[in-house]
């Protein structure tokens, strides 16, 4: 049994959501210049995303930039407050939770942001970087720096690493780096906010590799954030298609892919490379029109029927 298959025994076996979010709404304000304090318009970034995740199980949500896929993963997280919206993690809703309550919960949904090297301390040594989140969640110092090397060693870096700084990796270390304090506080759900697109080609299929394995044996899920469908479609048990700030098609992994019913998400796999030169020949690519609508003007129904053919 694949992991895939394996993701999908467990929801059969097990009804409830691990992660159900629900009507999930960011709204930012803009304001003019001369007017600091007064909000002139809105920018409807989520605009209603709901979705379910399940133990072992991968959500992939896909779209093109601007589409609000991070905005959505960081308010998961509360490191973007809501407008409005439930996030329910294991039975509790998690937007309802108090600093002290939030800062515990945090402990089991952690996130991997998308440049591995913006998102690590550059005066710190791998090792406290890793440590930092067991230190602040009450580990002393050696207790930690010895989990550190574990993690580190489970990333498939080596020990000695952990006494080098973040500007001594490569890319796709520093992103296993990132996965490994990522992984410090033993988390059930991550959050992967684009993690291989700022990677080489060649790099990506490794840290896929690495996320797929660490699911297996740590029993993680995964919201995976990405707009590279060819990426999404190996690590995916389930996709969500993303467009100006709403789901526009969801399912699995299968039925998506090779029956999308929604004209964005057909466009969409339309520009999927095919390795099959005569396929890739043969098919019809489909060309978007016009330019993405104003969020702030969203189009009214349907958001996608100002450019659907």
């Amino acid at each position: 049994m694949n992991n895939h298959e394996a993701a999908d025994t467990a929801q059969t076996q097990s009804a409830v959501p691990t992660l159900d979010v629900r009507n999930l709404v960011k709204h930012f304000p803009v304001r003019r210049q001369f007017m600091l304090r007064r909000s002139v318009q809105t920018v409807q970034a989520v605009a209603g995303v709901s979705f379910e995740l399940h133990d072992r199980q991968t959500l992939a949500l896909v779209g093109e930039s601007g589409c609000g896929k991070s905005t959505t993963g960081r308010c998961v997280l509360r490191l973007l407050e809501p407008t409005s919206g439930e996030v329910v993690f294991r039975g509790r809703n998690f937007l309802a939770l108090n600093k002290k309550d939030l800062r515990e919960a945090r402990r089991d949904l952690q996130i991997v942001f998308q440049d591995p090297y913006a998102s690590l301390n550059p005066r710190h040594q791998v090792s406290q970087i890793v440590a930092e989140p067991l230190i602040i969640h009450g580990a002393s110092r050696s207790d930690a720096q010895i989990r550190a090397r574990e993690l580190l060693e489970l990333v498939q870096l080596r020990p000695e690493h952990a006494n080098r700084f973040p500007h001594e990796f490569s890319g796709g270390q520093r992103q296993r780096i990132g996965i490994a304090r990522a992984l410090a506080l033993e988390p059930d759900v991550l959050v992967l906010d684009e993690p291989v697109s700022a990677l080489d080609v060649s790099i990506q299929a490794g840290v896929v590799n690495l996320l797929s394995d660490l699911q297996d044996r740590l029993n993680l899920a995964y919201l995976f954030i990405a707009h590279d469908l060819s990426v999404v479609r190996h690590l995916s048990d389930h996709v969500a298609v993303m467009y100006l700030g709403k789901i526009v098609e969801t399912g699995t992994r299968n039925d998506v892919y090779n029956q999308p019913s929604h004209p964005y998400t057909q466009a969409l796999l339309s520009a999927v490379p095919i390795p099959d030169p005569k396929r890739e020949r043969a098919r019809k690519r489909i060309m978007l029109q016009g330019e993405l609508p104003d969020s702030v003007h969203p189009p009214s129904g349907c958001r996608f029927r100002t450019r659907c053919w």
